[in-house]
């Protein structure tokens, strides 16, 4: 079970770089990679918690454990690398009334 748990995190993580790394907007990559790199360490940090390799902090594991706020965070992430995926072939360009 816990290896199927890991497994899917890695999946979680390897499909939002991989989004992060098709995004053609440079601020669309660091989103991507910014919110994924966010849910990595979440994940990283617990899994070391529970093993006894990190000292206990309260971060619960994302999705899996109850937590209001990471569990809205997660989710608010989860919306932002998902809204790069679907924009992933728009360019951000600056107009000139924007300019001014």
């Amino acid at each position: 079970g816990c290896a199927a748990i890991l497994l899917l995190y890695a999946a979680v993580i390897f499909m939002a770089l991989r989004t992060a790394s098709l995004a053609h907007s440079h601020f669309g990559r660091l989103t991507a990679a910014g919110v994924t790199s966010t849910f990595a360490l979440y994940v990283l940090i617990n899994g070391a918690m529970v093993m006894g390799m990190a000292p206990v902090v309260g971060v619960p594991m994302p999705l899996l454990s109850y937590g209001g706020s990471v569990m809205l965070t997660v989710m608010i992430g989860f919306g932002l690398v998902q809204s790069v995926r679907v924009h992933r072939y728009s360019e951000v360009t600056a107009s000139k009334s924007s300019l001014i």
